[in-house]
């Protein structure tokens, strides 16, 4: 077989799938045009939407994840100020202490969950 005669064979028989999956050989060849034509419509119209606004969504998330990972500039110059500034070493202080003492209560209660737990069992 030549190569026009195999591609051809191989193009009639994905019409013919196409036929089979979407039960379009029992339509008459007015209504196999009607759906046809509300299919390419359908795919057209999402190709240009994704042609049209995909890049500009893309950009936007990745602008989006940008600011997530890096933060806002003048909130980490204003977060800067404030622990370089003297005040700001007793802030740092407290929020350490607030830290550890939420983390001792939380240990405390996580311990008694799971000893009650035990005695459950």
């Amino acid at each position: 077989m030549t190569m026009f005669a195999s591609t051809f064979r191989w193009l009639q028989r994905k019409r013919y799938q196409y036929e089979v999956t979407f039960s379009l050989y029992m339509l008459t060849p007015t209504e196999k045009f009607i759906f046809n034509s509300f299919l390419f419509l359908f795919f057209s119209m999402i190709i240009i939407a994704m042609t049209l606004y995909l890049p500009q969504h893309i950009a936007f998330l990745t602008n989006r994840a940008w600011f997530y990972y890096n933060g806002d500039e003048s909130a980490k110059t204003a977060v800067k100020s404030v622990i370089e500034s003297s005040t700001g070493a007793v802030l740092v202080q407290k929020v350490k202490e607030s830290v550890v003492a939420s983390n001792v209560g939380s240990l405390k209660t996580a311990g008694s969950t799971i000893f009650g737990a035990g005695k459950e069992l």
